[in-house]
């Protein structure tokens, strides 16, 4: 799990923390595991897991600059740079920093997927994206869109609804120096990082059995690339079996946490996340989770 998630996050909220810079991209043992598994799925489905517009090659490249640099100062055990690359770890793989396209270069470091977002007439607009891991959405399907219509399947998120407002107005007010945090969560019923189908097709097919449930968390950061005026989006997929929980030491206020906000969504946010007829499942499985 994610070193600061405490299921304090509330679903279908904005819910943005500033973020110390220091802790931009978060490193943890599951790395050559996830780098790993985006080249092998960028040898079978490249086309979809990376996609950009014409124009967005400088910030793609700024994004990967940023990142090479934050990675060789802040982790300087695990990466190394070498001529025009930089070799990772024990696993010595290694990224060669010229090679295009830079965001899909830069999604090699790290266990991030890479979106960025840029403001014109239609507002601030998906433009480039190395998403290895989606949760249960296809980049090819929202590339170019603004971010309201980007939202448009989460229920009061979609363009010309207050959260959508608010997310313009803060995109427009970020400044370089600032990083944001916010986490998201949902239960699946299946532990696959690479997961482009809707949740009512795939993400959670529990049947009878709540012990089948997995915990999917994403950590997103936000920060303003100061050269390009670009938005560099990352999302870390962390997937879990619920039943770890058990061994989390904070496991009582997780587990209360995270059944409460179950407790809470409405019928549209419950169909959104997959888990109408799951709910009470899952809620007293965390139940019995808390107690152990």
């Amino acid at each position: 799990m994610s070193q600061q998630f405490d299921g304090s996050q509330q679903l279908f909220r904005i819910g943005l923390s500033v973020l110390d810079p220091h802790d931009w991209i978060e490193i943890d043992d599951r790395l050559d595991l996830y780098l790993a598994e985006k080249r092998r799925l960028a040898a079978a489905h490249f086309d979809e897991i990376c996609v950009a517009e014409p124009g967005s090659e400088a910030a793609q490249r700024e994004a990967l600059d940023l990142i090479a640099g934050h990675l060789t100062a802040h982790f300087p055990e695990i990466y190394a740079r070498r001529g025009n690359g930089i070799v990772i770890g024990r696993s010595g793989a290694s990224v060669d920093l010229d090679r295009e396209p830079a965001l899909w270069h830069a999604a090699l470091l790290v266990p991030d997927d890479l979106l960025l977002l840029r403001k014109d007439e239609a507002g601030w607009r998906l433009i480039a994206g190395a998403l290895a891991f989606p949760s249960s959405w296809r980049l090819r399907d929202k590339i170019g869109m603004p971010i309201g219509q980007v939202h448009a399947p989460v229920p009061e998120f979609g363009t010309g609804t207050r959260n959508d407002s608010l997310i313009n107005r803060m995109f427009d007010n970020m400044r370089p120096e600032t990083r944001m945090l916010r986490y998201n969560w949902s239960v699946y019923g299946v532990p696959d990082l690479y997961h482009p189908e809707p949740d009512e097709t795939e993400a959670l097919r529990l049947g009878d059995d709540a012990e089948a449930a997995f915990l999917r968390v994403e950590r997103q950061t936000l920060r303003l690339l100061p050269q390009t005026g670009t938005i560099l989006f990352t999302v870390k997929v962390i997937v879990d079996p619920l039943a770890r929980l058990a061994a989390d030491p904070g496991r009582f206020q997780v587990c209360q946490r995270l059944a409460e906000q179950l407790r809470g969504l409405d019928e549209a946010q419950l169909a959104y996340k997959g888990l109408t007829s799951h709910r009470d499942r899952l809620v007293a499985r965390l139940d019995e989770l808390r107690k152990t």
